[in-house]
Order: structure tokens, then sequence, then C-alpha cells
């Protein structure tokens, strides 16, 4: 994704096909999630994507927790040179680190704001691959996202035009010594 997005998706580690590829949702996931970006108003190529483990864990399995650690510097990175407003953990493993001791059936798609930035717990587009129940509940959290981007951004342009309207001050001039 690009470096300055204003939208961060942070998921729990590569599949198969991303492994192959050396991009994050590649595979049905990823088409899911690009649905699910639609229905927020946005497109893939405006958002940023990662994962919290940089490699696929072996067997697909769940990520461990020293592996979690070990990839945290380099995740910490990546979210300080992108400086996201929103960030969107998709799955719990993602949400752990800014939702701990929380369950996603209880706060998926309720954003949190926390020094200037928000946090929005999702479920994993995969879940909706595995429970088809699911899929209603993620298109209406992703269009509760989309109405939070579309608020940022009018801020944003209020902000703008503020700063615009400001009267600036004349520009200084020089003073002679002989005057």
């Amino acid at each position: 994704g690009p470096a300055d997005a204003d939208v961060m998706f942070i998921g729990e580690a590569p599949g198969m096909n991303e492994d192959r590829q050396g991009r994050p949702f590649v595979g049905a996931s990823g088409q899911f999630l690009e649905e699910l970006l639609a229905a927020a108003g946005l497109q893939r190529d405006e958002v940023f994507i990662c994962n919290v483990l940089k490699c696929r864990p072996p067997g697909n399995r769940d990520p461990l927790p020293g592996e979690i650690e070990a990839c945290r510097d380099y995740l910490d990175e990546q979210i300080d040179v992108i400086d996201p407003a929103i960030i969107v953990t998709l799955g719990r493993f993602s949400m752990a680190r800014y939702f701990p001791n929380q369950a996603i059936s209880r706060i998926h798609g309720r954003p949190r704001q926390t020094a200037g930035r928000y946090y929005v717990p999702m479920y994993h587009p995969a879940a909706a691959l595995h429970q088809g129940s699911l899929r209603n509940v993620m298109i209406e959290d992703f269009r509760g996202l989309g109405r939070l981007v579309a608020e940022l951004r009018k801020q944003r342009q209020r902000e703008s035009a503020a700063v615009a309207a400001a009267p600036q001050p004349a520009p200084a001039t020089q003073m002679s010594l002989f005057d």
C-alpha cells in the first residue's frame, strides 16, 4: 500500500498464496477483503495491508507468542513509517495487541480512539469464508469503517480550509541602517 495511507489493515500471517506471491491477502480472503473495502468506499491501492507475522507459520498454524514478539519491531516500524489515522485489526491475533483480553465477537466494528489514532477491531475475512453467517456482519462493520474514514476526511478538509482562511502575516521587510 501507499506510504501515506490513512488506513492500515493488520492481519495475522501470510497464507500459502501470500507466501508464494510475497503480498498480503491475495487468496480467497483477499478477494473477500476487496469486497469489504468496496463496502467501505475504499480501494485496495489506497490502504496499507500488512500482517502481525512476516512469514508463514509451519503448517499454516496459529502464530505462537514468541513469533509475534519476534516480528513486533517490524510491525512497529511499519506503523511508524505509514503513521495511519486508522488501524484496522483483522482477526484475534492483531486485535490482541490493541484490545487485550477482549473477544472479537463483543467488540468487532467498534472504533476506539487513543492518542489521536483510531483502532477498529474486525473479524478476519477468512472467518466469513468458514462461517457464512459472519459475511453480512462484516459488510456492515466495513460500512461503519467507511463512515469513519469519510468523517476523518471531512474533518481534515475543514481544518485545511480554516488554515487557508486564516489571516496571513505581512511579509517581513529589511530595515535600513541609514534612515
